[in-house]
């Protein structure tokens, strides 16, 4: 493995593209500012552990982005396979069961339980028949998820402030739904700048296509940094 860029991991930018070979050069094109990436299914599906391999090989941190959700043995035996690869942090839906049976083999992978995505909001809810708000299901599977034996959770910026306070300073919260002041929401619409994430407490900012789709994006992620330095 080479040494490891000096980078902050505070920001872990999504590498949201169709193969291997697009996410190292962008990988390397936002090196040393960016050292850690998420690789989500779409890229997953097309490079599997390879990309994560040729990541982490490079000296960058993986964020594996698969949101587990099925039956104990299945998620035991698919969070087992990160034994052979160096995966930082993995995701698995915020539901007790899931949780549980990925923390049994996650070995040194650290399990982040997503509590609602952030393309939810209250219309969606209400049609999914939970009876409370967003901040109340996002506290619910937080603090279940954490009895489970997650290391941390995945929540919007939006009740971050809310779950540091009531969590403490033990577990992590990466928050995806990051905008900068003059980006478009996209498809999130629970949203919030870098530096009011930070501010409420995260530990990890997730940024996408603010940074991806910029026709700089070297130059995006440094703004960005800038902004929550």
């Amino acid at each position: 493995m080479t040494p490891a860029p000096s980078f902050d991991d505070r920001l872990i930018v999504a590498l949201d593209v169709p193969d291997s070979r697009q996410a190292l050069e962008l990988a390397e094109k936002l090196a040393p500012h960016v050292g850690f990436f998420k690789v989500g299914l779409q890229l997953f599906l097309s490079a599997g552990f390879a990309v994560c391999d040729a990541l982490s090989a490079k000296g960058f941190k993986v964020m594996l982005d698969l949101k587990f959700h099925d039956i104990p043995q299945t998620v035991a035996l698919a969070t087992a396979q990160f034994a052979d690869h160096d995966i930082a942090l993995a995701t698995v839906h915020g539901y007790p069961q899931v949780v549980e049976a990925a923390a049994k083999t996650k070995g040194d992978t650290k399990i982040l339980a997503v509590t609602v995505l952030t393309s939810l909001g209250p219309d969606e809810l209400q049609q999914s028949g939970f009876a409370g708000s967003l901040a109340d299901l996002v506290r619910l599977r937080a603090v279940t998820s954490l009895a489970a034996g997650a290391d941390g959770i995945v929540c919007s910026p939006l009740e971050t402030a809310l779950l540091r306070k009531n969590l403490g300073a033990k577990p992590l919260i990466a928050t995806p739904g990051i905008r900068p002041l003059d980006s478009v929401r996209d498809d999130q619409t629970r949203t919030a700048t870098p530096r009011a994430a930070i501010g409420a407490g995260a530990n990890h900012i997730i940024v996408g296509r603010p940074i991806t789709k910029a026709p700089d994006p070297a130059a995006a992620a440094r703004e960005l940094l800038r902004e929550i330095e």
